[in-house]
């Protein structure tokens, strides 16, 4: 194991040999039922995007509570933004570069956001780490969650030089304000293959929250770490061979036990091929990479989420995305194969 600052990476290539080679045969999929006869989403709620027409929520993106999205007899589906894939049986998440987004974001979305109780931000409805002075009062201490999926469409247009231009965010763990994980596909038009990132958002006390350095730049921000391929290529850059195309399955799963994060990633999942990388990070330790600004996770409250959040969006200048239409490719589009969520 190689041990850097506060993470650490393994790199495994797998030596099982498997009867069959497709990463996703061995799973019973119905093609032909809504997502929740494949998929256990008691714990789910999920935002899509587009604006509620009446109601109490009117004038807001549309949300389906974990009663009505975990129904089977209900059935609920969306014919464009959350469906059943007619051919693989995979719960399938649509979200354009235009279109109504949450409160607190300029990027739209069609993702899941766990729900272990009934009232969002509620300790009995979020997870803590074992740190944490109230552990008790949480509804989870830690969690799991695991995926097999494929990005099967990003933006085709944005600005080479931003990374958030031509990507898309398939699961996270949010805290009260910050991330301590994202996990990002970005694959550029002009490349066949693209690139899987993870990415620790510092975080912060809260009166520093918006707070610059004496170059303008935030103090809460992202650090990123290439997974497969690499995240912040630009126009002219080689073709990262050592990433995912479009539409090839890999798998992620976030286990957090204790104090400590553990992510694992695996290209060709269930193939002789698998290639898994893993890595760590104590959540309750601060100081991520020397940045002292950073004060961990040990005393905030997390959920995880999953699905496509957009983050090539027309309302920033700095991305440049369009708005041309599902045609021409103007969205991204996620297949999960499997999806699993223990707390």
């Amino acid at each position: 194991m190689n041990t850097y600052p506060l993470f650490a990476v393994t790199l495994l290539t797998s030596s099982l040999a498997y009867a069959n080679s497709d990463s996703i045969s061995h799973l019973q999929l119905d093609a032909t039922v809504s997502p929740a006869h494949n998929f256990d989403l008691s714990k789910w709620k999920i935002n899509l995007p587009e604006l509620e027409t009446e109601g109490s929520r009117k004038g807001k993106t549309v949300e389906i509570n974990k009663h009505q999205l975990s129904s089977t007899n209900e059935s609920y589906s969306h014919p464009k933004w959350f469906y059943t894939d007619p051919q693989t049986g995979a719960m399938t998440f649509v979200a354009p570069n235009d279109a109504p987004t949450t409160p607190n974001s300029s990027n739209t979305r069609s993702e899941l956001r766990a729900m272990l109780g009934d009232k969002a931000h509620s300790p009995s409805n979020n997870f803590a780490i074992a740190t944490h002075n109230n552990a008790d009062e949480f509804a989870a201490i830690g969690g799991q969650m695991s995926a097999t999926l494929s990005v099967d469409n990003v933006s085709t247009s944005g600005k080479h030089s931003h990374n958030g231009a031509f990507s898309v965010v398939i699961g996270q763990i949010h805290g009260s304000h910050n991330e301590p994980l994202k996990i990002s596909y970005r694959k550029l038009p002009e490349h066949e293959f693209g690139s899987l990132v993870w990415a620790y958002e510092l975080n912060p006390s809260p009166e520093q929250q918006d707070a610059v350095d004496d170059k303008g730049k935030k103090l809460r921000q992202d650090i990123r770490h290439n997974v497969f391929g690499q995240f912040d290529l630009r126009r002219g850059d080689e073709d990262p061979i050592d990433g995912i195309k479009l539409g090839e399955v890999f798998s992620y799963d976030v286990n957090v036990e204790g104090t400590i994060m553990t992510l694992t990633f695996v290209k060709h999942p269930n193939t002789p091929k698998a290639e898994t990388k893993t890595y760590q990070v104590d959540l309750a330790e601060g100081n991520y990479q020397d940045h002292e600004v950073d004060l961990g996770y040990g005393q905030d409250w997390m959920y995880y989420k999953a699905g496509a959040y957009n983050q090539c969006n027309t309302k920033a200048s700095s991305t440049a995305c369009e708005w041309r239409g599902m045609d021409a490719g103007d969205f991204v589009k996620v297949r999960f194969y499997e999806l699993e969520l223990n707390q």
